[in-house]
């Protein structure tokens, strides 16, 4: 049986933290020794394998010598045949040291999440070679992949989509919740620079939804809460936009969504569009850089709108309100059209990666 840790910062909040505990049941699924190894004493989600939480072993400790320490043993001690750094590693320095004297490991894999590479890969192509020379560095999209690619001429760059736990997600969506409005949903981490939402607010009340009686639900936690709330103040929308806090399961919301909403100015892959596809709720999303377009199948399972555009966006939101054919025929190919993330389709190419020599 194959060792495998995953590196993480937290299991807290968060899309790549929930891909960290949807992959470790992906794998266990798959007969591996699964390691979860955090930085971060948070824990939000269920997972399998074991946890190793480095904010429980370090005694007080709390110098970067002394983490570093303290990995290091547990790394040597498991000698794993492969460690996956689900980091972001925007320091270069940083990273070498890890890679070269932290990890220790038979093969490493590094994926890539975010179109904005500066979080994982360093600027110079010289570094990234030096750090990256026999690493496999795992991009979560192809748009990403042809990224990566492009930039620094990896020859080891790899691609596997997010797997999305459909049968999960699907049992969790039909949790019973109390709701009696109709409503557009947004759910994720609120982070104005990454995920837009002064864009969706704006188009929002262009749109006939208000008039029609559709409320607009937020849901999630993050740094711009208070600019957000402001942002609904200014647009005179308060008894239009509900917000919620970070919920551990947000599907059945999702589920009984009119559609759900994304408008980030990039991504690597974006898991919620997935996942409300899974629902069987119809998707309206910007065509940011990258993984929408992967997704979507514009009037097939959603919309796929030019970014940055106000007056687009919110004739997409009337499209769906005025044009129930095309609604309907959406909402009943959502969840078909996501088979190809499944986990049985994604374990497959994950057990081509590990056991190819």
């Amino acid at each position: 049986m194959k060792k495998i840790g995953i590196v993480t910062t937290s299991m807290g909040q968060g899309g790549v933290e929930r891909f960290t505990a949807v992959l470790s049941k992906l794998l266990s699924q798959q007969g591996y020794e699964v390691h979860i190894i955090i930085t971060k004493n948070e824990v939000n989600y269920d997972y399998s394998g074991k946890l190793f939480n480095l904010q429980l072993h370090l005694n007080n400790k709390n110098s970067n010598i002394s983490k570093l320490r303290i990995l290091r043993s547990y790394f040597k001690k498991n000698n794993f045949d492969f460690i996956i750094d689900n980091r972001t590693r925007p320091q270069f320095l940083k990273a070498f040291i890890i890679y070269k004297y932290v990890f220790k490991a038979k093969k490493i894999i590094s994926i890539v999440h975010s179109y904005h590479l500066k979080n994982y890969l360093p600027n110079s192509i010289f570094l990234a070679h030096l750090l990256y020379k026999q690493v496999t560095v795992l991009a979560v999209s192809k748009g990403l992949q042809n990224k990566i690619s492009f930039k620094y001429d990896f020859k080891n760059c790899k691609q596997i989509y997010n797997p999305a736990n459909t049968l999960n997600i699907v049992k969790k969506s039909n949790e019973e919740i109390s709701i009696d409005d109709k409503f557009i949903l947004f759910y994720g981490r609120i982070e104005e620079h990454v995920k837009n939402l002064t864009l969706a607010l704006n188009a929002y009340k262009s749109s006939l939804l208000v008039e029609n009686g559709f409320k607009f639900y937020v849901i999630g936690s993050g740094p711009d809460e208070s600019l957000l709330k402001k942002t609904i103040k200014e647009l005179q929308l308060e008894q239009y936009v509900v917000l919620m806090p970070y919920l551990k399961n947000p599907f059945p919301y999702v589920k009984n969504a009119f559609f759900t909403v994304l408008t980030s100015r990039y991504e690597g892959l974006a898991m919620v569009l997935i996942e409300s596809l899974s629902c069987g709720t119809p998707v309206v999303s910007v065509d940011c850089k990258v993984g929408p377009s992967e997704i979507i199948q514009h009037k097939y399972n959603g919309l796929l709108i030019e970014n940055h555009n106000v007056i687009a966006l919110a004739n997409a939101f009337n499209m769906f309100i005025e044009d129930k054919i095309l609604y309907n025929y959406c909402k009943n190919n959502a969840q078909i059209s996501v088979q190809r993330f499944s986990f049985e389709n994604i374990a497959k190419a994950w057990r081509e990666l590990l056991e190819t020599p």
